[in-house]
């Protein structure tokens, strides 16, 4: 295999060589004087690791090796690179923005036109995924389908003209060169940053992923009651595979086929003293018919409670066109797609003429602060008076300071109200917001004093809403009868997260990242004097800042004298929430303008600080932290392009608690952008909602677990908003018999965790689009489908098909189809039996009021395509008697 060595290769190389080098000496250094509290650490010898100078020039000596030089080639070198006429390729940005082209039809026409050229077409590709989704989306519009080919050299032995070639080549966009021609997917399908985005996930889907089962869990099924999911178990029905999840109940184990995953839900956090039902028994239907009478009833009172927003009345809030228009414009970068519709949805809400009770959900550093601007906006150019509650001086020192940038030059009066500000400022702002002079103020608790009086009070903004307590809410209850309150909160606290999930307060989700945004490595490791020098070193040597966090004020200075022993070429700040107003101002605008390399401080900056240069942190002694604070303080780095860095270091030489364990292992699996939702999905489910409207709930839920709980509460407020006051049908599950294996296979997923939330999303898809975009998802992350993992895709369209045609069961053999309707009748029954009758001799009715369609099916692929099409049929005779209706 040929090597492409850069120009600089070779010194990257030798300077590599030699860091690593002076670490293993450090290293060794550091075990000939060990210290208490520090994790041991033998290191092994460079050699062991890395190839040496000699063994390296050994390898490269054995295969061809091409060097790149930036300086221009000498005579004939240069004539044949101008000669060969390389130029870019074509893109297709102008079919992509005309939403009546097709991009596809384009990138076919122009690959045959290149082919009719005479040139060789190469289509490349970023994954073996996207190379069969695209060659089959060619191949619809009208491209003979491309050959795979794995060396460059393959392509000249296609025929010319008529065969194009794809191959996996990570090429950002294409080009020309002599008889070459390489078609990128970027090309065609754009930027893979700004790609149209995939339908947006509901709140409960979220869940749904971060809820995975893992073996050991208690769960709940829908007509057995509580049992212990034990694992997964492969079984053969009919001669194939089936996958079925094995359930511990008293008295027996229950086979659950995954196409029936659905009834399934998690009890909740583990309980040990939860008795199992037993199978077969009548206790679990008398419990839940009684908690369905219990929930309609809740369900009445959250409706109550919505209705009274509903009929208050609030001004309308509308910012004239034109000069919102420009404000918007201020803002650096361009909107996320769920940041549009969070910004749309709260100026529809001002502008409804009733309060706004709306919760926006976004992970740290997603753009919930532009969400209140343009809120505040709104607000403040109407005449109205905007409060923003913030939890910390430093907040609410950044938020006074962005609002203030942001209405420069607009006739809209900013004060800030916090420590930060002196006494007689302090009274200015009072008389100011009782008169009307101030339009926006920003402040932390003081804002929610009895002697603050408004004027004119139009919106309230509550950020970080999880660190305010209860006597803080009944206050801001006081001031919001007639205004309109928007809460940003990154993991909101379970009880919120309920009400919004329930739809009694309005929900906004923000999981788009901003483009470029990378997500924080995150480590968990035993306190290592040199892990950490290397971390902050490497942060200082790229140009950046780090925060350095520790859990009480006492630690400040023995971690700052083992930073002055350590790094002393580093310059290090401290700040904590008892040091003087404005000493700390000093600090952090200093730490802000890059004055000084470290921020040694305590939890003061956990909420909301958005300095960009900051980007590796060091959390001491970790397991003295909550989840939630974790969470915060590694969103204080990685809010810019470069890459971030967490250490989360825990004592050396002691055992950490069971829950501490827990947190940071959660923490540390959450590493992925947009992670806040499932954070605060994971404490909810921990903790339970808490008091919604009475002392009973909890009862309630540890009858039947938190999830179905959930699940039954909802649908009983989706049902009285609907105007039905009868409790909800139960859930139900058709019964799939076609002799098909319905699995995914070992081999193509290997994670069982990971295949039981495959499992699980699939029961929860609807429609064709939506499998349709399942099915990519799958070739994306996996690779192709294997023939069991495209059959399990047809049966959950037949599923969804049996759901909508109300089928409880489907069996096909090699006679044909039968079709068992459940109890309640088919929707349009004299389009059945006319159906039935035009099939003739090949349908009939049995005496149980199945009905049998014959058929001759051999194989699995013929008895999957008939029961679609027959169900298909059958779905569209049941609407089309609900379009009569």
């Amino acid at each position: 295999m040929p090597f492409v060595l850069d120009s600089q290769a070779e010194d990257a190389v030798s300077e590599r060589l030699a860091l690593v080098r002076d670490y293993f000496e450090a290293r060794e250094g550091a075990q000939k004087t060990p210290q208490a509290g520090i994790a041991p650490y033998k290191p092994l010898a460079p050699d062991a690791l890395y190839l040496s100078p000699g063994e390296l020039s050994d390898r490269l000596g054995a295969v061809p090796v091409a060097r790149l030089t930036p300086f221009s080639l000498p005579g004939s070198a240069a004539r044949t690179v101008i000669e060969c006429g390389a130029q870019a390729g074509r893109s297709f940005a102008p079919e992509r923005a005309d939403e009546a082209a097709s991009v596809f039809d384009a990138a076919a026409a122009h690959i045959k036109d290149l082919q009719g050229s005479g040139h060789h077409v190469i289509l490349g590709s970023w994954s073996d995924g996207s190379r069969d989704r695209l060659c089959g989306v060619l191949a619809d519009h009208g491209l003979r389908k491309p050959v795979a080919i794995t060396r460059l050299s393959d392509v000249y032995a296609l025929k010319r003209g008529t065969d194009a070639a794809v191959a996996v080549w990570g090429l950002e966009s294409g080009f020309t060169v002599g008889e070459l021609a390489v078609v990128s997917e970027g090309d065609i399908l754009g930027d893979r940053l700004v790609r149209q985005k995939r339908k947006a996930k509901r709140p409960q889907d979220v869940i749904l992923e971060v809820q995975a089962l893992q073996p050991g869990d208690l769960v709940v099924h829908a007509d057995h009651g509580i049992g212990r999911f034990v694992g997964l178990k492969t079984v053969h029905a009919a001669g194939a595979p089936h996958d079925c999840l094995e359930l511990q109940y008293t008295g027996g184990l229950l086979l659950l086929p995954v196409e029936n995953i659905e009834l399934l839900t998690r009890y909740g956090s583990e309980d040990a003293e939860v008795a199992l039902d037993r199978l077969g028994g009548g206790a679990w239907q008398a419990r839940k018919a009684r908690m369905k009478r219990r929930i309609l009833e809740m369900a009445g009172e959250l409706i109550k409670v919505a209705a009274q927003r509903f009929v208050r009345q609030a001004p309308r809030l509308v910012p004239p066109e034109g000069l919102y228009g420009e404000f918007a414009a201020r803002f650096a970068f361009e909107e996320t797609e769920d940041q549009a519709n969070a910004i749309d949805a709260v100026l529809t809400d001002l502008n409804a003429g009733r309060p706004m009770d709306r919760l926006v959900c976004g992970d740290v550093g997603f753009g919930k602060t532009e969400v209140a601007l343009r809120g505040a906006f709104a607000a403040a150019i109407s005449a109205r008076q905007v409060a923003v509650i913030v939890p910390t001086t430093l907040l609410a020192r950044q938020h006074y300071r962005t609002f203030t940038e942001r209405f420069k030059g607009l006739p809209i009066q900013i004060a800030q109200l916090s420590r930060f500000v002196p006494a007689a400022e302090m009274k200015q702002v009072r008389a100011g917001l009782a008169d009307g002079r101030v339009d926006i103020v920003v402040g932390t608790h003081a804002l929610l004093a009895k002697t603050i009086a408004f004027k004119n009070l139009g919106l309230i903004i509550v950020d970080e809403e999880q660190h305010f307590g209860v006597s803080h809410k009944e206050r801001l209850k006081a001031l919001q009868a007639d205004v309109h309150v928007l809460t940003l909160s990154a993991t909101p606290i379970p009880r919120t997260l309920q009400l919004a999930m329930t739809g009694v307060r309005e929900l906004s989700i923000i999981a788009t990242p901003p483009v470029d945004r990378l997500a924080v490595r995150t480590f968990v490791t035993p306190f290592d004097p040199l892990l950490i020098r290397e971390a902050l070193l490497r942060e200082r040597y790229r140009g950046g800042q780090s925060f350095y966090v520790v859990p009480r004020i006492e630690d400040l200075a023995e971690v700052k004298a083992f930073l002055d022993r350590e790094m002393p070429e580093t310059k290090i700040a401290i700040a904590h929430g008892q040091m003087a107003a404005g000493q700390l101002e000093d600090v952090m605008t200093a730490f802000y303008e890059g004055k000084f390399d470290v921020l040694l401080s305590t939890t003061i900056v956990e909420s909301g600080l958005d300095i960009p240069t900051a980007n590796t942190l060091i959390v001491h002694r970790a397991d003295m932290f909550g989840l939630a604070q974790l969470y915060q303080l590694r969103g204080r780095v990685g809010r810019s392009k470069a890459r971030a860095y967490a250490l989360f270091t825990t004592p050396a030489n002691r055992t950490l608690t069971t829950q501490a364990e827990q947190r940071l292992k959660v923490l540390q699996t959450l590493d992925t952008l947009g992670a806040g939702f499932q954070l605060a999905s994971h404490d909810l489910d921990i903790r339970g909602a808490g008091n919604l409207l009475g002392d009973a709930q909890s009862g309630h839920i540890k009858e039947v677990g938190y999830e179905l709980y959930q699940q039954m509460l909802e649908d009983a407020v989706t049902a009285l908003k609907a105007g039905i006051d009868e409790p909800v049908e139960e859930a139900w599950s058709p019964t799939i018999a076609l002799g098909a294996p319905v699995t995914i296979p070992e081999d193509y997923v290997e994670d069982l965790g990971v295949r039981l939330a495959l499992y699980r999303r699939l029961s929860t898809i609807h429609d064709d689009a939506e499998m349709e975009s399942f099915g990519a998802e799958l070739i994306d992350r996996f690779g192709p489908l294997p023939p069991e993992v495209e059959q399990l895709l047809k049966i959950g369209t037949i599923k969804i098909l049996c759901l909508a045609a109300n089928v409880a069961k489907i069996e096909a053999g090699p006679k044909g189809v039968v079709v068992h309707f459940r109890e309640r009748s088919f929707a349009n029954p004299q389009g059945l039996v006319a159906y039935v009758a035009e099939q003739a001799s090949f349908a009939k009715v049995r005496p149980d009021m199945s009905v049998v369609f014959i058929r001759e099916l051999d194989s699995i692929p013929e008895r999957l395509k008939t029961a679609t099409q027959v169900l298909r049929s059958l779905v569209k005779i049941a609407q089309g008697s609900k379009k009569a209706a």
